[in-house]
C-alpha cells in the first residue's frame, strides 16, 4: 500500500510509523465505524444511559438474538459497538474477570478498575506481532458505592476514561458535538434526572442519524440508584420516550 514516507507500516501491529502512528490501531478504528452503528452514552445525577442502534441484517433472523448491550455483573452493563465475534470474546473476559475480582476478594468489581483490567488487556493487544486490537468499542455503565453513577469507555488502543456523556460507532463525531451542546456548566453530567438523561441519549442517536427512529430499533440500557441492576427498558417503555421526544420538539 503506497501512502509515501508511511508505505509498509501499516503491515505490522508492532510498528511505529516515523510519524509515531500505529495503522493498524488506526484501522481498529475504522472496522467499528464500516459496521454502521452508533451508540450514545449519557451520566445523570442519579442513573447513567446507554442507547445503541437495533440492526437486524438479515429478515430470517430472530431479533431477540440480536443485541449490543451485556450484563457483565448484576449491576454492570456493557455497550458494545464493532465487530460482533471481538464482542463477544469481550464481553467474556470482562465476566471473567468480574467473577473472579468477587471470588478474590467478596464483593463486586468497580466498575473504573473493570474498565481499567479490560483497557490493560487491549493495549497488550497492541504490542505483539501474533495479536490483532480488539474492534469493539465498550462503553461501560454501573452505579458505584463511592463515585456514583459511571460511565467509562474503552477504545482498541487500550485507552479508557470516564464520560459524562459519551458516544461510539459511525457517527461518533456528530454525536459528541451534540452532546457537547447539552452537556455543558460546571454541575455537567450531574443534574439529568433519569427522564432527561434518556431523552437526550434517544434524541442524539435521531438528530446524527437523521431519522425518527422506532422503539423495535432501539436498545436502552440503565442503571439508576433506586435500582442499581443493569436492565433494557421494555418496547413499550422506548415508545413513550420517543413520544415524549416528538411532543417536546
Amino acid at each position: 500500500m503506497s501512502r509515501g514516507s508511511g508505505a509498509g507500516y501499516d503491515r505490522h501491529i508492532t510498528i511505529f510509523s516515523p510519524e509515531g502512528r500505529l495503522y493498524q490501531v488506526e484501522y481498529a478504528f475504522k472496522a467499528i465505524k464500516s459496521v454502521g452503528v452508533t451508540s450514545i452514552g449519557v451520566r445523570g445525577k442519579d442513573s447513567v444511559v446507554v442507547v445503541t442502534q437495533k440492526k437486524i441484517p438479515d429478515k430470517l433472523i430472530d431479533p431477540s438474538d440480536v443485541t449490543h448491550m451485556y450484563k457483565i455483573t448484576k449491576v454492570i452493563g456493557l455497550c458494545a459497538t464493532g465487530k460482533g465475534p471481538d464482542i463477544r470474546n469481550v464481553v467474556q473476559k470482562a465476566r471473567h474477570a468480574a467473577a473472579e475480582f468477587r471470588h478474590q476478594f467478596g464483593y463486586e468489581i468497580p466498575v473504573d478498575f473493570l474498565a481499567c483490567k479490560m483497557a490493560d488487556q487491549f493495549q497488550v493487544y497492541t504490542q505483539h506481532a501474533y495479536m490483532r486490537p480488539m474492534a469493539a468499542m465498550c462503553m461501560f455503565i454501573g452505579i458505584d458505592e463511592e463515585r456514583g453513577p459511571c460511565l467509562f469507555k474503552n477504545d482498541p488502543a487500550g485507552y479508557y476514561v470516564g464520560y459524562k456523556a459519551t458516544s461510539a460507532g459511525a457517527k461518533e463525531q456528530e454525536a459528541v458535538n451534540f452532546l457537547e451542546k447539552k452537556v455543558k456548566g460546571a454541575n455537567a453530567g450531574n443534574e439529568f434526572s433519569q427522564e432527561e438523561a434518556i431523552q437526550t441519549a434517544i434524541a442524539c442517536l435521531q438528530t446524527v442519524l437523521g431519522e425518527d427512529l422506532k422503539a423495535k430499533e432501539l436498545e436502552v440500557g440503565i442503571v439508576s440508584s433506586d435500582n442499581r441492576n443493569f436492565r433494557l427498558l421494555k418496547t413499550e417503555q422506548v415508545e413513550e420516550h420517543l413520544t415524549a421526544i416528538s411532543e417536546r420538539d
